[in-house]
Protein backbone atom coordinates (compact mmCIF):
# COMPACT_ATOMS: atom_id res chain seq x y z
CA UNK A 1 0.00 0.00 0.00
CA UNK A 2 0.88 3.21 -1.10
CA UNK A 3 1.84 5.88 2.36
CA UNK A 4 -0.12 8.18 3.50
CA UNK A 5 1.13 11.38 4.46
CA UNK A 6 -0.88 13.76 6.62
CA UNK A 7 -4.25 12.43 5.23
CA UNK A 8 -3.30 13.47 1.33
CA UNK A 9 -5.28 10.81 -0.62
CA UNK A 10 -2.75 8.15 -2.04
CA UNK A 11 -1.36 8.80 -5.56
CA UNK A 12 -1.04 6.54 -8.37
CA UNK A 13 2.56 7.28 -9.85
CA UNK A 14 5.39 9.59 -7.63
CA UNK A 15 8.13 11.15 -9.84
CA UNK A 16 11.77 11.54 -8.24
CA UNK A 17 14.04 13.83 -9.89
CA UNK A 18 17.69 14.31 -8.09
CA UNK A 19 18.48 17.90 -8.60
CA UNK A 20 22.33 19.55 -7.95
CA UNK A 21 22.72 23.02 -9.48
CA UNK A 22 19.88 22.80 -12.38
CA UNK A 23 18.38 26.62 -11.78
CA UNK A 24 18.07 26.88 -15.22
CA UNK A 25 16.36 23.64 -15.78
CA UNK A 26 14.21 22.95 -13.03
CA UNK A 27 11.17 25.10 -13.82
CA UNK A 28 10.95 23.95 -18.14
CA UNK A 29 11.19 20.30 -16.51
CA UNK A 30 8.45 20.50 -13.80
CA UNK A 31 6.18 22.23 -16.92
CA UNK A 32 7.18 18.93 -19.21
CA UNK A 33 6.33 16.71 -16.56
CA UNK A 34 3.29 17.86 -15.45
CA UNK A 35 2.27 18.06 -19.47
CA UNK A 36 3.49 14.82 -19.78
CA UNK A 37 1.51 12.89 -17.16
CA UNK A 38 -2.33 14.53 -16.92
CA UNK A 39 -3.06 11.82 -18.96
CA UNK A 40 -1.92 9.06 -16.69
CA UNK A 41 -4.26 10.00 -13.51
CA UNK A 42 -2.99 10.86 -10.33
CA UNK A 43 0.68 11.58 -9.46
CA UNK A 44 2.86 13.94 -7.49
CA UNK A 45 6.60 15.34 -8.42
CA UNK A 46 9.36 15.09 -6.08
CA UNK A 47 12.66 17.03 -6.69
CA UNK A 48 15.46 16.21 -4.60
CA UNK A 49 17.79 19.02 -4.08
CA UNK A 50 21.24 17.72 -3.05
CA UNK A 51 22.42 20.85 -1.43
CA UNK A 52 22.29 22.71 -4.31
CA UNK A 53 24.74 26.17 -4.21
CA UNK A 54 22.33 28.27 -7.18
CA UNK A 55 18.78 29.44 -7.22
CA UNK A 56 17.63 25.84 -7.55
CA UNK A 57 15.49 26.16 -4.32
CA UNK A 58 14.32 29.38 -4.98
CA UNK A 59 13.23 28.94 -8.46
CA UNK A 60 11.51 25.59 -6.89
CA UNK A 61 9.86 27.87 -4.42
CA UNK A 62 6.83 29.58 -5.72
CA UNK A 63 5.93 26.09 -7.61
CA UNK A 64 5.99 24.16 -4.27
CA UNK A 65 3.71 27.01 -2.75
CA UNK A 66 0.88 26.63 -5.40
CA UNK A 67 1.29 22.68 -4.55
CA UNK A 68 2.92 21.89 -7.91
CA UNK A 69 5.73 19.56 -6.19
CA UNK A 70 7.32 18.53 -3.00
CA UNK A 71 11.03 19.72 -2.50
CA UNK A 72 13.05 17.94 -0.51
CA UNK A 73 16.59 19.03 0.21
CA UNK A 74 19.46 17.44 1.85
CA UNK A 75 21.53 19.24 4.44
CA UNK A 76 24.67 18.12 2.88
CA UNK A 77 25.67 16.94 -0.62
CA UNK A 78 24.95 13.10 -0.52
CA UNK A 79 25.14 11.93 -4.40
CA UNK A 80 22.29 10.86 -7.11
CA UNK A 81 21.21 7.47 -5.46
CA UNK A 82 20.78 9.29 -1.90
CA UNK A 83 18.72 11.60 -3.62
CA UNK A 84 16.66 9.09 -5.40
CA UNK A 85 16.33 7.07 -1.88
CA UNK A 86 15.10 10.13 -0.09
CA UNK A 87 12.64 10.86 -2.57
CA UNK A 88 11.42 7.29 -3.34
CA UNK A 89 11.23 6.83 0.93
CA UNK A 90 9.19 10.14 0.65
CA UNK A 91 6.65 9.04 -2.16
CA UNK A 92 3.27 8.29 -1.80
CA UNK A 93 3.07 6.28 -4.94
CA UNK A 94 2.99 2.20 -5.34
CA UNK A 95 4.96 3.15 -8.38
CA UNK A 96 7.81 5.72 -8.76
CA UNK A 97 9.72 6.81 -11.64
CA UNK A 98 13.12 8.91 -11.73
CA UNK A 99 14.59 10.93 -14.25
CA UNK A 100 17.49 13.34 -14.15
CA UNK A 101 17.12 16.87 -13.40
CA UNK A 102 19.39 18.44 -16.37
CA UNK A 103 16.45 17.92 -18.80
CA UNK A 104 17.91 15.47 -21.09
CA UNK A 105 15.49 12.90 -20.92
CA UNK A 106 11.98 13.51 -21.91
CA UNK A 107 8.96 13.03 -19.91
CA UNK A 108 6.81 12.71 -22.53
CA UNK A 109 8.60 8.73 -22.69
CA UNK A 110 7.18 8.25 -18.89
CA UNK A 111 3.43 7.14 -20.30
CA UNK A 112 5.04 4.53 -22.42
CA UNK A 113 6.96 2.91 -19.13
CA UNK A 114 3.97 3.14 -17.05
CA UNK A 115 1.68 1.70 -19.60
CA UNK A 116 3.66 -1.73 -19.22
CA UNK A 117 2.87 -1.95 -15.49
CA UNK A 118 -0.22 -0.20 -15.19
CA UNK A 119 -2.92 -3.19 -15.57
CA UNK A 120 -1.34 -5.09 -12.92
CA UNK A 121 -0.91 -8.32 -14.66
CA UNK A 122 0.59 -11.15 -13.18
CA UNK A 123 4.18 -11.11 -14.61
CA UNK A 124 4.45 -7.79 -15.65
CA UNK A 125 7.68 -6.39 -15.07
CA UNK A 126 8.62 -4.69 -11.53
CA UNK A 127 11.22 -2.41 -13.00
CA UNK A 128 11.00 -0.45 -16.38
CA UNK A 129 14.19 0.69 -17.63
CA UNK A 130 14.85 3.11 -20.51
CA UNK A 131 17.26 2.99 -23.31
CA UNK A 132 17.98 5.98 -25.09
CA UNK A 133 17.65 5.84 -28.86
CA UNK A 134 20.75 8.01 -29.81
CA UNK A 135 22.89 9.46 -27.30
CA UNK A 136 22.87 13.36 -27.32
CA UNK A 137 26.26 13.62 -25.42
CA UNK A 138 30.05 14.69 -26.65
CA UNK A 139 31.88 11.17 -28.48
CA UNK A 140 34.13 10.77 -25.40
CA UNK A 141 31.15 10.42 -23.37
CA UNK A 142 29.37 8.03 -25.84
CA UNK A 143 32.26 6.05 -26.02
CA UNK A 144 32.70 5.64 -22.42
CA UNK A 145 29.71 4.83 -21.50
CA UNK A 146 29.80 1.92 -24.38
CA UNK A 147 32.68 0.90 -23.11
CA UNK A 148 31.17 0.55 -19.82
CA UNK A 149 28.16 -1.14 -20.71
CA UNK A 150 30.08 -3.82 -22.33
CA UNK A 151 31.92 -4.58 -19.12
CA UNK A 152 29.03 -4.14 -17.20
CA UNK A 153 27.14 -6.33 -19.31
CA UNK A 154 30.20 -9.34 -18.98
CA UNK A 155 29.80 -9.13 -15.69
CA UNK A 156 26.69 -8.49 -14.21
CA UNK A 157 24.21 -10.14 -17.69
CA UNK A 158 21.13 -8.33 -16.66
CA UNK A 159 19.98 -7.37 -20.50
CA UNK A 160 20.87 -3.94 -19.85
CA UNK A 161 22.60 -2.11 -22.84
CA UNK A 162 22.19 1.27 -21.08
CA UNK A 163 22.72 1.12 -17.17
CA UNK A 164 23.18 5.42 -17.35
CA UNK A 165 19.78 6.18 -18.72
CA UNK A 166 18.57 8.11 -15.54
CA UNK A 167 14.56 7.40 -16.93
CA UNK A 168 13.88 4.62 -15.00
CA UNK A 169 10.40 3.06 -13.40
CA UNK A 170 10.11 0.59 -10.23
CA UNK A 171 7.46 -0.54 -7.63
CA UNK A 172 8.54 1.24 -4.72
CA UNK A 173 8.69 -1.70 -2.06
CA UNK A 174 10.64 -3.34 -4.54
CA UNK A 175 13.36 -0.73 -4.53
CA UNK A 176 13.18 0.01 -0.89
CA UNK A 177 13.54 -4.07 0.02
CA UNK A 178 17.34 -3.56 -1.71
CA UNK A 179 20.77 -3.10 -0.46
CA UNK A 180 21.39 0.63 -0.72
CA UNK A 181 24.61 1.87 -1.32
CA UNK A 182 26.64 4.85 -3.55
CA UNK A 183 25.78 4.86 -7.03
CA UNK A 184 23.30 1.86 -6.69
CA UNK A 185 21.07 4.01 -9.23
CA UNK A 186 23.30 2.71 -12.30
CA UNK A 187 22.82 -0.64 -11.42
CA UNK A 188 19.21 -0.93 -10.49
CA UNK A 189 18.61 -3.62 -12.90
CA UNK A 190 21.09 -6.24 -12.49
CA UNK A 191 19.85 -5.38 -8.52
CA UNK A 192 16.13 -6.19 -9.46
CA UNK A 193 16.63 -9.05 -11.20
CA UNK A 194 19.43 -10.70 -8.60
CA UNK A 195 16.29 -10.62 -6.22
CA UNK A 196 13.96 -12.32 -8.54
CA UNK A 197 11.89 -9.24 -9.93
CA UNK A 198 10.66 -9.18 -14.19
CA UNK A 199 12.51 -6.32 -15.46
CA UNK A 200 11.91 -4.93 -18.96
CA UNK A 201 13.41 -2.13 -21.14
CA UNK A 202 11.75 0.62 -23.10
CA UNK A 203 13.81 2.26 -26.27
CA UNK A 204 13.37 6.59 -25.27
CA UNK A 205 14.53 10.11 -26.17
CA UNK A 206 17.23 11.08 -24.90
CA UNK A 207 17.64 15.07 -25.84
CA UNK A 208 20.93 17.65 -25.76
CA UNK A 209 21.70 19.61 -22.50
CA UNK A 210 20.36 23.16 -23.39
CA UNK A 211 21.41 24.83 -19.47
CA UNK A 212 23.74 24.42 -17.33
CA UNK A 213 26.79 21.83 -17.44
CA UNK A 214 27.67 18.38 -16.55
CA UNK A 215 28.80 17.70 -12.94
CA UNK A 216 30.94 14.71 -13.80
CA UNK A 217 33.75 13.69 -16.10
CA UNK A 218 34.25 10.04 -17.51
CA UNK A 219 37.53 9.58 -15.18
CA UNK A 220 35.83 10.29 -12.20
CA UNK A 221 32.80 7.42 -12.82
CA UNK A 222 35.06 5.17 -14.54
CA UNK A 223 37.37 4.78 -10.84
CA UNK A 224 34.32 4.75 -9.28
CA UNK A 225 32.39 2.46 -11.33
CA UNK A 226 35.24 -0.60 -11.47
CA UNK A 227 35.00 -0.94 -7.43
CA UNK A 228 30.93 -0.60 -7.46
CA UNK A 229 30.69 -3.55 -10.64
CA UNK A 230 33.22 -5.72 -8.86
CA UNK A 231 30.53 -4.97 -5.39
CA UNK A 232 27.64 -5.74 -7.65
CA UNK A 233 28.59 -8.61 -9.07
CA UNK A 234 29.68 -10.40 -5.61
CA UNK A 235 26.44 -8.71 -4.12
CA UNK A 236 24.25 -10.88 -6.85
CA UNK A 237 26.81 -13.83 -6.38
CA UNK A 238 25.88 -13.95 -2.40
CA UNK A 239 22.01 -13.15 -2.87
CA UNK A 240 19.69 -15.85 -2.30
CA UNK A 241 16.47 -15.56 -2.60
CA UNK A 242 14.50 -16.79 0.81
CA UNK A 243 11.26 -19.35 -0.08
CA UNK A 244 7.72 -18.71 1.16
CA UNK A 245 7.02 -18.82 4.69
CA UNK A 246 4.18 -19.72 6.84
CA UNK A 247 2.93 -18.67 10.17
CA UNK A 248 2.84 -21.33 12.80
CA UNK A 249 -0.96 -21.50 14.61
CA UNK A 250 -1.60 -22.29 18.13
Amino acid sequence: MSILEEGRPAVRLSVVVPVFNEADNVLPLLEEIERALRPVGSFEIIFVDDESSDDTQARLAPAVAAGRLRVLRHRQRSGQSAAVRTGVKAARGDWVVTLDGDGQNDPADIPNLYALVAKGEPGSPVLVGGLRRKRQDNLSKRWASKIANAVRQSFLQDGCTDSGCGLKLFRRDAFLDLPYFSAMHRFLPALFRAHGHPVAYVPVNHRPRERGVSKYNNWQRGLVGVVDLLGVYWLKRRTRLSSAADESRS
